[in-house]
């Protein structure tokens, strides 16, 4: 092993592989790796200059028994960052402490005169290179696992596990799955995956493995801090925090699948204005164009777009539109993005990427050319006739098939940066109109990755079917990815498909779902809801009038009794505005998420650390949703301190478990008192 100072950063160099370690922003460093000559240049999420900082960099030698019985000193080096330190062996075997305490270790298994403690045969190594003829590298980089840790973050996945110790995930974008591979552990540090290759990470019992299916370097970023407020605010502060939300966003937002004419909308928007329930959104989504990839309302059905979205600024609504990455053969722009390159294109076979109703290919947002295009025609059909939003919609994007192997980008093929294309596919829109002059985009997807609460990313949870076993899911998604940056997240109201409007079980489902969302960052009405019995406008193939809509779902669709409930909950929400300002702005301001698991707040309290089914939003409130069919009371974790009950002043004592009610119009709340 070569050992070498190199302006405050260490380079070590053994068998064809440079390792570089720099200091990267308080308590931090940044760890890159290849077998290449030089690195690629990439920062990937690594955006904002970090703060300031200087390394120590020392070389010294321990000593490690060989065969024969004797000693012999094996050359080191370490590198410290404030109450980070790292260590590398002659085997480049790299250790993590903080504060002097050892808090990760590279895995290795292998016979090499003793690069570890003990010498094994198994030819295991710590960072594993397998190269592709002529090309990349398929990396696997392995970690020993600490007994008792917690592990967090690392986005949104569909299932009830807080704690993701034990769990192996995908790193791909897919409908309701999104990597964010900001990992933040118990044990005080925290680790950015800063590769957006398609991939998985293990995080078994007796090794953890991340794994990039095509790269050319690896590059991690590694931090400690005090407590999980202090992880992520050292991570946001070099990938990126989000903007400060708008007011006019932060109450409700009106939505289904789907308004197919402007009359529709019009009448639910008049139908709430005059009821007096301010509507800050209202969206319209897929389905309005004529085909994918035209970018336009169908005239058939959407006449005078300009007049309808006048009326609705009149009542003060903004006005959302939906707009697909896919693009359709029948498309007015098809032949000429093929033509240009400006679409994704596949290693073999058939060029389709998508075939919902329609054959189609995705646009490849990584082209400079096709960001320009595509943003020329949404300004031309949507943004200059008043449009506020856009619901950037199958941002992973979805394929016919996640055959990523087959696919390839204008910067390389998918294996190597497609966990990347939700947040520039996004770019499109945020830096098109931030240079206009818009300092506060809010859009919405479905996907995104490290560092997209830059861009004005409101994420939400994809198509979730409404289930309580859905629901359950949520509640932790939600807390995951808020501790992997992202602030701004919500999900469908009820849950996105196989809803029943008729059904009293589904109406209970809807209820408590509505309850917990007032206290989420978004706070929106939507669903796909059956039964499907409402009959197409027209005969036609294409356009607005053909595709089916779901049964209405709106406050009033769901009875009086339910109205009279989200009326409540709604008038709550609309209180809690000078608080969610607080909020949205310390997540501009820190990168705290809105969403907090309960150890963000009370990191001291062991019994915090194993809760997944109760939250703080913000620093003040005490959420339990209630996430089971005839549940009326629930047990509730009080946190030392004085609680109140939100809804009837009661004063309560913490340290303890508390047996809350939960009729079905109110969801446990407790404030901090």
């Amino acid at each position: 092993m070569q050992f070498i100072s190199d302006s405050g950063a260490l380079i070590c160099r053994r068998q064809g592989e440079t390792l570089r370690i720099e200091p990267w922003g308080r308590d931090s460093f940044r760890i890159r790796a290849t077998m290449f000559p030089a690195f690629s240049g990439q920062d990937w999420a690594l955006t904002e200059t970090p703060e300031p900082a200087e390394a120590k960099i020392t070389f010294y030698t321990e000593d490690h028994r060989e065969g024969d019985g004797s000693f012999r000193p094996y050359p080191m080096a370490a590198i410290e960052n404030g109450r980070l330190r790292i260590t590398v062996n002659h085997g480049g075997v790299m250790t993590f402490y903080r504060d002097g305490v050892k808090v990760l270790r590279e895995h290795y298994r292998n016979y090499g005169g003793s690069i570890t403690k003990e010498s094994h045969c198994l030819k295991v190594v710590n960072r594993e290179w397998v190269p592709y003829v002529g090309g990349d590298y398929r990396l696997t980089v392995r970690f020993e696992p600490n007994d008792g840790e917690k592990l967090f973050g690392m986005g949104q996945y569909q299932q009830p596990d807080l704690d993701l110790k034990g769990c192996v995930l995908e790193l791909a974008q897919k409908n309701s799955q999104t990597t964010v591979p900001f990992l933040l552990s118990s044990l005080g540090y925290g680790m950015l995956w800063n590769n957006p290759a398609v991939g998985r990470v293990a995080f078994g019992k007796n090794i953890t493995e991340w794994e990039a299916a095509a790269c050319k370097d690896m590059d991690i970023w590694f931090t400690v801090a005090e407590d999980p407020k202090g992880l992520v605010k050292n991570y946001t502060a070099v990938a990126g925090r989000a903007p400060m939300m708008r007011e006019d966003c932060m109450g409700f937002w009106q939505c289904k699948l789907r308004y197919r004419t402007q009359e529709e909308v019009l009448s639910v928007a008049r139908k709430y204005h005059e009821m007096g329930i301010q509507l800050d959104v209202i969206v319209i989504d897929f389905f309005h164009w004529t085909v994918q990839g035209d970018w336009k309302f169908d005239e058939k059905y959407w006449p005078d777009p300009k007049a309808m979205i006048d009326e609705l600024h009149a009542m003060g609504i903004k006005v959302m539109v939906s707009v697909w990455p896919s693009v359709d053969r029948r498309s007015e722009n098809f032949y000429e993005m093929a033509e240009r390159g400006l679409l994704m294109r596949t290693e073999r076979g058939a060029m389709q990427t998508y075939d919902y109703q329609g054959d189609c290919v995705q646009l490849d947002p990584f082209n400079p050319e096709t960001r320009k295009f595509v943003w020329e025609k949404c300004k031309q059909h949507y943004y200059d006739l008043g449009i506020d939003y856009f619901w950037l919609d199958n941002s992973e994007p979805d394929l016919t098939k996640y055959d990523f192997d087959n696919f390839r980008y204008y910067i390389g093929p998918a294996l190597e940066c497609s966990n990347l294309y939700p947040q520039w596919y996004s770019r499109i829109f945020f830096d098109n109109e931030t240079a206009l002059g818009n300092d506060k985009v809010v859009n919405l997807l479905r996907s995104g990755w490290a560092g997209s609460q830059k861009y004005g990313n409101v994420l939400w949870s994809g198509d979730v079917p409404s289930t309580w076993e859905s629901l359950r899911d949520q509640v932790a998604a939600g807390l995951n990815i808020g501790l992997a940056g992202i602030p701004w997240w919500n999900t469908d109201i009820g849950g996105f498909m196989e809803g029943n409007v008729f059904d009293p079980a589904f109406r209970e489902l809807l209820i408590r779902w509505y309850e917990w969302a007032v206290f989420q960052p978004v706070m929106r009405l939507h669903g796909d809801r059956e039964p499907f019995t409402i009959p197409a406008l027209d005969d036609r193939d294409f356009g607005g009038g053909y595709l089916h809509t779901g049964q209405d779902n709106e406050m009033w669709s769901y009875g009086e009794e339910n109205f009279a409930i989200m009326k409540k909950h709604y008038g709550l929400r609309k209180s809690l505005l000078p608080y969610l300002k607080q909020i949205f702005a310390e997540a501009h301001e820190n990168g705290s998420p809105l969403l907090r698991a309960m150890f963000y707040e009370f990191p001291e309290d062991q019994a915090c650390w194993e809760l997944k089914d109760q939250y703080m939003f913000g620093p003040d409130y005490l959420v339990a949703p209630i996430l089971a069919p005839q549940t009326f009371s629930r047990k509730v974790y009080l946190p030392k301190g004085q609680w109140q009950d939100i809804r009837t002043g009661e004063i309560l004592t913490g340290g303890r478990t508390v047996e809350a009610p939960a009729p079905i119009d109110s969801i446990p709340v407790f404030k901090r008192k």
